[in-house]
């Protein structure tokens, strides 16, 4: 039976300064390339046969790293489809001074709502088109072919599809926070139907 396993990428030098990063392509810290050294270790005896990442380099860079550790040489697809929300506006600005100036429940909003997006920028639902839109043409294509599949995106990303494979609402992907470095597990039957899944 084929997994899907979603990791988030390590830190970034924007999530350790608290900036909304968005687009914007900064790199992984020291912390993120230990925390994606970390992803390789949890996902240690999983078979994997192919695996996907954003375009923007600290998807590229996690993913790099978590198949050298296991020493994996498997097809590997960089995609712009698999990119983080655009923040537009808020893009590279400090989220707690954001807070400040807008209001905590209106920047909290733009954060976490499915349907608002931030000035200038993509809502969750937004960037979920291009991204399930791949996600169905590309990743589950692979897992019909019963490949291990592994992609390494970033928190938004992540949460437009596991709100897809969990069947979450508008408001239950509001509570749903992917932390940097964490794992998903989601384990196929050969229909494509979700048997089980497990964080590691």
């Amino acid at each position: 039976m084929p997994f899907l396993i979603l990791a988030r990428h390590g830190e970034s030098a924007f999530n350790r300064e608290n900036r909304f990063t968005g687009w914007l392509d900064v790199p992984v810290t020291d912390t993120g390339r230990g925390e994606a050294k970390a992803i390789a270790q949890k996902i240690v005896g999983f078979r994997i046969d192919t695996a996907y990442s954003s375009a923007l380099q600290r998807t590229v860079e996690s993913l790099d790293i978590v198949l050298k550790e296991l020493h994996l040489h498997v097809p590997v697809v960089n995609s712009p489809e698999l990119n983080e929300r655009n923040y537009g506006d808020l893009q590279g600005l400090n989220k707690k001074d954001t807070a400040e100036h807008f209001g905590e429940k209106l920047v909290h909003n733009w954060r976490r709502s499915y349907t608002t997006a931030p000035p200038n920028g993509e809502s969750l639902h937004q960037a979920g088109i291009r991204i399930l839109k791949f996600f169905y043409a590309r990743i589950l294509h692979d897992i019909q072919r019963g490949l291990n599949t592994l992609v390494v995106a970033h928190g938004n990303t992540l949460r437009v599809i596991v709100k897809e494979l969990d069947h979450l609402s508008d408001e239950e992907i509001m509570d749903v926070n992917i932390a940097t470095g964490e794992v998903f597990v989601y384990e196929y039957d050969m229909l494509t139907k979700i048997v089980g899944k497990k964080y590691l």
